[in-house]
């Protein structure tokens, strides 16, 4: 049994399928599947069963694949003791950030830290929230910066920033010239919202719960479209299809009278999100954290009100 094993099953377990597993291995799929193959082999059970186009976990393969993420989070463990008499800000730092945030954050905050902590590079990765969490306790990131709420115990959490939602619509909207809007008000709208997978769709969607009922006869939102990014669906309302609501980040004007948006925001108390930094519990290098925290509150976003005394808590 070997580390490389559980690594291919974890990853065959988390993309039910073996040819995505093996290109998030970076491996050949027959060289995981042999490797699969072979550690079942050895212990003398069944992990996945194979047949149809989702791969799915015996009852027994499901322990044994919880078990082999506790040891790979552990395996990332002992190499953070080692380096616990090392600079902690020496050596590259593995950041995830997810798709909402990382657009607007990451430019000024790698210019920050290449001024502060040059002989600390950001190897930076984007991905959804679910993904990130299991990147971390795989050890396979060191940090994560993300948006609650997120149910993960083992992870240790430092807010950063508290971000309001804004409502952008066409030019020509009847609400252009609005100061304010109430979320009630969204129901009757065509709304454009991201894809499932995206958390800042189920924050959106927990705010402003008429959105959530889907229905033409002005119960709930006349009809929905899904997009796969903010900017894509900011593209979408300047052409005219619908109204959607942006983090207040992704707005660098709210009052632009230029292009073919305008932006409204929510009658207070403002729907809003707050972004935290995470971290495994095993993780010891506090300082590189510390540095990385540092540096989101010298950036520059717009509209969101930074943290400074926040203190560290435990994910629930």
């Amino acid at each position: 049994m070997t580390l490389t094993e559980l690594k291919y099953i974890v990853a065959v377990a988390r993309e039910r399928h073996f040819g995505h597993a093996a290109e998030a291995c970076f491996v050949a799929q027959p060289t995981l599947s042999v490797a699969i193959k072979k550690l079942e082999d050895e212990l003398g059970v069944v992990i996945f069963e194979r047949g149809g186009s989702e791969i799915s976990m015996t009852p027994l393969g499901a322990q044994i694949v919880a078990q082999a993420e506790r040891v790979l989070e552990q395996t990332a463990a002992i190499k953070e003791i080692a380096k616990q008499n090392k600079d902690p800000l020496a050596g590259p730092l593995r950041l995830g950030v997810i798709y909402t945030v990382a657009p607007y954050l990451l430019p000024p905050l790698v210019k920050i830290m290449i001024e502060r902590v040059p002989q600390m590079p950001l190897v930076l990765q984007e991905n959804f929230t679910v993904r990130l969490i299991e990147l971390l306790r795989q050890g396979e990131l060191d940090a994560a910066i993300m948006a609650l709420p997120f149910a993960d115990q083992g992870l240790m959490v430092q807010p950063l920033y508290d971000e309001p939602f804004v409502v952008a619509v066409p030019k020509n909207h009847a609400w252009a010239q609005r100061h304010a809007i109430n979320a009630q008000e969204l129901k009757s709208e065509t709304m454009l919202l991201l894809g499932n997978g995206h958390c800042f769709r189920d924050q959106v969607l927990e705010v402003c719960p008429e959105m959530s009922r889907f229905s033409t006869s002005g119960d709930g939102i006349a009809r929905t479209f899904e997009g796969s990014s903010l900017e894509t669906i900011r593209h979408m309302v300047a052409s005219g299809i619908g109204i959607t609501v942006l983090p207040r980040a992704s707005v660098p004007d709210m009052h632009t009278r230029d292009g073919m948006l305008r932006y409204i925001p929510f009658n207070e108390p403002a729907p809003s999100r707050r972004v935290v930094i995470a971290w495994r519990k095993s993780f010891t290098r506090l300082a590189a954290i510390e540095a990385v925290r540092d540096a989101v509150l010298s950036c520059d976003l717009h509209g969101a009100t930074m943290l400074n005394g926040a203190e560290t808590a435990e994910a629930a």
